[in-house]
């Protein structure tokens, strides 16, 4: 056995829907390791207990399974808005939504975060960022004044199969923004930051009130 089949051996079951969703992502998608799964899957219904924001926003909603995970254990009024680039997406995510349980509590918005994010408002209690990598600090100039002092953030693929670890060598453009992103979050007084080193890292950080 494994350390990933131990853990997800031993934590909260996959919800049936969800697992469903899983398999047909890594049978029908170009990218399936983009989909956040069990384990990270779980992380996010627990965070979402947790905190019990009124108002999420995720940015790279991919084939819905992290917005499912994100509505599933909100409080009762709570909404999650999901921001997804690809136009192509937009039919098979409606009708997952309109057909999954927590659903209803999920509206799906198409184009790009930057422009979006400005327009969908301000007051989001969560947010988890899963977009574009070479954008997450222009996501976070955008997010900061918008965010409930006392808010979340989430941002996943923070080590990026560790190629953070060495940008000499790994000087593509993905990398050296998540490596500029996580010494920006880390350095701002601003921010609590945690960086979890589960599947490709997953960053936590809470604004301060």
């Amino acid at each position: 056995m494994t350390r990933e089949e131990y853990v997800t051996a031993h934590i909260s079951p996959e919800p049936g829907h969800l697992g469903r969703l899983y398999r047909h992502t890594h049978l029908t998608c170009l990218y399936p390791r983009m989909c956040s799964g069990h384990l990270q899957g779980r992380l996010l219904a627990m965070i979402v207990s947790m905190v019990k924001p009124r108002r999420v926003l995720e940015l790279g909603t991919f084939t819905g399974y992290s917005a499912l995970c994100l509505a599933e254990t909100l409080p009762e009024g709570g909404e999650v808005h999901t921001v997804e680039v690809d136009d192509e997406m937009e039919e098979h995510l409606t009708e997952l939504f309109a057909t999954s349980p927590a659903g209803d509590r999920i509206t799906l918005h198409i184009g790009d975060a930057l422009e979006l994010i400005p327009a969908l408002g301000e007051g989001w209690d969560l947010v988890y960022i899963d977009a574009n990598k070479r954008d997450y600090e222009k996501y976070l100039d955008l997010l900061l004044p918008r965010i409930t002092p006392g808010g979340f953030i989430l941002a996943d693929n923070t080590l990026w199969d560790d190629k953070v670890l060495d940008t000499a060598k790994n000087h593509d453009a993905q990398t050296v923004a998540l490596d500029s992103f996580n010494t920006r979050v880390a350095s701002d007084p601003r921010l609590e930051t945690v960086i979890l080193p589960l599947r490709d890292g997953l960053t936590l950080i809470r604004v301060k009130e």
